[in-house]
């Protein structure tokens, strides 16, 4: 009985029931003032009208527009009801003035370094020119002298944060979408609430959303009592409204300012393998120490100011030594995505890395929702005959994005793509690796949702060491998979096949 009430009053369901009954009020009023069906269909329909006209107008993904515009002349009714409603990311002028405040202290925080920059200009234009995007557009300077180590699985992450976060003496900062009680957190926050009573700052921020059916509710209160600060990233409200669209998909860990991790790595047991939800789970992170992790302190702190509607001093927190760390080459570069600017800064850096390689471009992703300017630099890369090889899973956590994500296999096999599926399990990485020179490691999956509703992080490499344990881990990871046979994919039943269809019309909605 008392499972069954936690189940009947647990916020998921109470959460669904009052979005049902949002939904069934509006029906309700529809069908109310059907009687009137004349006036009322002219309404509705000037509504879908103003909304295809402002969605085909506006800025954004082209396939994102297209499904809506399918959706709202599927139903005009409802259609551009739904989207005025919850279809786009408007913000009040409130929050977009604290938003305009978060991005200027960011900027005012990383100040561009224009001496790395003229020194790549004469090294290697292509990676200048990476450079330059990042630092002038996303506000986001390079770094040398940075140690970086990458972490190829789960458990490795897992042993490394630990052991750094116990070396912490003046701050922890945790910035997470998925949290859920078990091994790998229960031993986290056991640290956590250690280094609090000793007087380390402790902060953590969640996203509510990705963590519903994970944590309690209100488990923020539940740390803060332990001495642990804590912000709820977009509290989820039984409420339709655009802010569902808006998550922060961000994964950053920051020890006093000097030590940092990013990377596809939740909190939660199956990315440490300690469970198995889709059999073996592959994921990875990458470890910065020195002057480059302060870009990482900075985007927790700018985040966590506009969460508290406070405005710290930044500088307060730059970190009083820099650790003692093997010496390191190349340039190390962490970069946000802020979904809220227009500035498609994750594709961007993706389709630099594509268009630039001569020799090869090495692709891990959990998913492969492509539109149309992904798909085009992926087939013109493989015709030019670059090596392009992409790693999805072979086990996937969403049956329906997972067949969407076949649905572009043909297309870019045809075109030379080479598609392999990770055998034992779920590929969760999302890591680029080009040419021995330049990599990525962060947070940001091939889809529409991390490409452009989501807050996204990443760290990229030029000629680091690091590069080449990103490739070799790729190539080694080659070895558990197999590559996908179009010829079987093709025969599936028409059923499947205009199933298939239909779910690709609306990919960049999911």
């Amino acid at each position: 009985m008392k499972k069954l009430l936690n189940l009947i009053f647990h916020r998921v369901v109470l959460v669904a029931a009052a979005i049902v009954i949002q939904v069934a009020a509006l029906i309700l009023m529809i069908n109310r003032f059907s009687t009137y069906f004349s006036v009322f269909y002219g309404i509705t329909l000037a509504a879908s009208i103003v909304a295809v006209l402002a969605i085909a107008n506006g800025k954004g993904n082209a396939g994102y527009k297209i499904a809506w515009i399918i959706l709202i002349m599927s139903f005009p009714i409802f259609g551009g009801l739904f989207y005025l409603m919850f279809g786009g990311s408007r913000m009040g002028s409130f929050l977009k003035k604290r938003m305009d405040s978060m991005r200027q202290q960011l900027i005012d925080a990383l100040p561009p370094d224009d001496s790395i920059l003229e020194e790549l200009e004469k090294e290697n234009p292509d990676a200048a020119r990476q450079v330059h995007y990042l630092m002038h557009h996303a506000h986001c300077p390079p770094y040398k002298d940075t140690y970086t180590r990458y972490l190829p699985l789960g458990e490795v992450k897992f042993e490394a944060l630990v052991e750094e976060l116990k070396k912490a003496e003046r701050y922890i900062f945790l910035e997470y979408f998925i949290v859920e009680e078990g091994i790998m957190w229960n031993t986290i926050l056991d640290i956590l609430k250690e280094k609090a009573a000793a007087g380390v700052d402790v902060r953590m921020i969640y996203d509510d959303f990705g963590c519903i059916m994970k944590l309690p509710y209100r488990y923020d209160r539940k740390l803060e009592k332990m001495g642990i600060k804590c912000c709820r990233f977009s509290p989820f409200i039984p409420v339709l409204s655009t802010r569902l669209n808006n998550r922060n998909h961000r994964k950053i860990a920051v020890i006093d300012g000097h030590t940092a991790f990013t990377g596809g790595i939740n909190l939660a047991d199956e990315y440490i393998n300690a469970i198995e939800k889709h059999g073996h789970w592959k994921d990875s992170a990458i470890l910065v120490k020195g002057p480059a992790a302060w870009s990482l302190t900075v985007m927790f702190l700018t985040m966590w100011n506009y969460l508290r509607g406070t405005d710290e001093d930044l500088s307060a927190f730059k970190p009083e030594a820099l650790p003692d760390v093997p010496p390191s080459s190349g340039i190390v570069q962490p970069y946000h995505d802020n979904p809220l600017d227009d500035n498609p800064v994750g594709e961007t850096v993706y389709l630099n890395m594509i268009g630039r390689a001569k020799r090869y471009v090495y692709i891990n992703t959990p998913y492969l929702i492509l539109d149309s300017a992904m798909q085009t630099a992926l087939c013109a890369a493989a015709e030019s005959g670059v090596d392009v090889r992409l790693v999805t899973p072979h086990i996937p956590d969403k049956w329906y994005v997972h067949a969407v994500s076949r649905s572009y296999y043909q297309v870019l096999m045809e075109a030379g793509v080479k598609i392999y599926e990770y055998t034992p399990g779920f590929m969760h990485c999302k890591t680029f690796v080009a040419d021995d020179e330049f990599a990525v490691v962060g947070t940001i999956n091939l889809d529409y949702r991390s490409l452009y509703q989501h807050f996204e992080c990443g760290v990229w490499l030029y000629n680091t060491s690091t590069v080449e344990e990103i490739r070799d881990d790729f190539l080694k990871t080659l070895e558990q998979c197999h590559e996908f046979d179009i010829d079987a994919y093709l025969s599936r039943s028409i059923h499947r096949r205009i199933a298939t269809a239909i779910l690709r019309l609306f990919a960049p909605l999911m």
